[in-house]
């Protein structure tokens, strides 16, 4: 009994030290000072240590929207889709990223799924969805 105590704890201790590192709070507020560089080194980090931040990724895909790095924006708004089906903004962001790609079919299908469970994004959604089906129709 007492080593299987011994091996939950050597198990869940790293996790617990991991989850409290200060990369990911770092990085934030780099990237509100527009320090994109920094961040993007600081959310690297957090993922290092919590592979499953999913809000890293999603700052990393912001980082690579506003440096105009497409396929790493992409890249990052899938994986946390991938960790999180139900965020929202990164379900809208990809949508937005395919629309701009001219991939109607795959954005309209993206905006569809988000607003059976939107929360915050429902407007946006909705007049995104129009704007798709607009286009579609040309």
């Amino acid at each position: 009994m007492r080593t299987f105590l011994i091996i939950l704890f050597l198990i869940f201790l790293p996790n617990n030290l991991m989850a409290k590192t200060p990369y990911y709070k770092d990085g934030v507020k780099l990237f509100k000072k527009n320090k994109l560089d920094e961040a993007k080194f600081k959310f690297e980090q957090d993922i290092v240590h919590n592979p499953k931040n999913e809000l890293s990724y999603l700052y990393l895909s912001k980082i690579f929207n506003e440096q105009e790095n497409k396929p790493l924006e992409e890249k990052n708004l899938n994986t946390v889709i991938l960790l999180n089906p139900k965020n929202e903004e990164a379900v809208y962001n990809l949508a937005l990223l395919k629309l701009g790609k001219s991939d109607f079919l795959e954005s309209k299908k993206l905006v569809n799924n988000l607003l059976i469970f939107c929360e915050n994004y429902c407007q946006k959604t909705k007049e995104l969805k129009i704007k798709i089906e607009e286009t579609l129709k040309k």
